[in-house]
């Protein structure tokens, strides 16, 4: 399972530097930064990240502030890490639950010390990455991650593979939705795809495509927010594989 964090800096050359560190920890993944204390509190209560890092060398006032804040709104808070050039309020952090306390510039070490600790305190449920279809006597296991997509027909579902099969289930595409992880995403009344093999997105045709596919997948309007989400993920992605 993945854990996602969230930036609260004005310093963007610091952003990008701690966004590539941890792109090393392929279960982080990044849901937004913001510049100042009050944009961060909404970026918090609008994507509910597991971790924060907020520097406190610009306004740590109204970061502490921001904190006291979020007890308000949310029943647990994320855990919470403060970076800073000095060790000022090394105190206050601590004094206000803060998980962990980095120096600037950000160390490789502290990172990955940091990364080990909070997993240990947070383990994720793990979610199977094989899926079992079963019909009558007959048992037909999937690993999830070579699935391309699954499209509906009629009362039962096609799972589309990365090798070009095609595998039938007598179920229907709603069976499924639930029950593939998260980086499976319903488009379309007909088609839930693997999001980990989008290629492209295109809003003026209103379809996606696949690595390893000729096919062109269509989303409906009822799931552009979720294309929308898709796209921002990928976007920010890309932007840091580019710099």
């Amino acid at each position: 399972m993945n854990y996602s964090y969230a930036i609260i800096d004005t310093d963007a050359a610091s952003n990008l530097q701690l966004q590539l560190q941890l792109q090393e920890y392929g279960d982080f993944y990044h849901t937004g930064t913001a510049r100042e204390a009050e944009d961060g509190l909404n970026l918090i209560l609008k994507t509910l990240p597991d971790l924060v890092i907020v520097n406190l060398s610009q306004n740590a006032s109204l970061v502490f502030h921001m904190v006291m804040q979020l007890h308000q709104y949310v029943d647990k808070l994320p855990l919470l890490i403060a970076v800073s050039k000095s060790k000022d309020y090394a105190y206050d952090a601590i004094k206000g639950g803060f998980f962990d306390y980095w120096m600037l510039p950000h160390s490789e070490f502290e990172i990955r010390k940091t990364i080990f600790k909070l997993r240990k305190q947070l383990p994720k449920e793990q979610v199977p990455s094989t899926l079992c279809l079963k019909t009558y006597n007959d048992y037909h296991y999937l690993d999830t991650s070579e699935i391309l997509y699954l499209r509906a027909d009629n009362n039962s579902t096609d799972f589309i593979m990365r090798d070009g099969q095609i595998i039938s289930a007598y179920k229907t595409l709603k069976t499924f939705e639930n029950s593939l992880p998260k980086n499976f995403v319903r488009v379309h009344q007909s088609y839930i795809l693997n999001t980990k093999h989008v290629s492209r997105i295109n809003y003026g045709k209103n379809t996606c495509s696949l690595r390893n596919s000729n096919d062109q997948l269509p989303f409906s309007k009822s799931y552009r927010d979720k294309i929308d989400e898709l796209k921002s993920v990928l976007s920010k992605n890309a932007i840091n594989a580019l710099n």
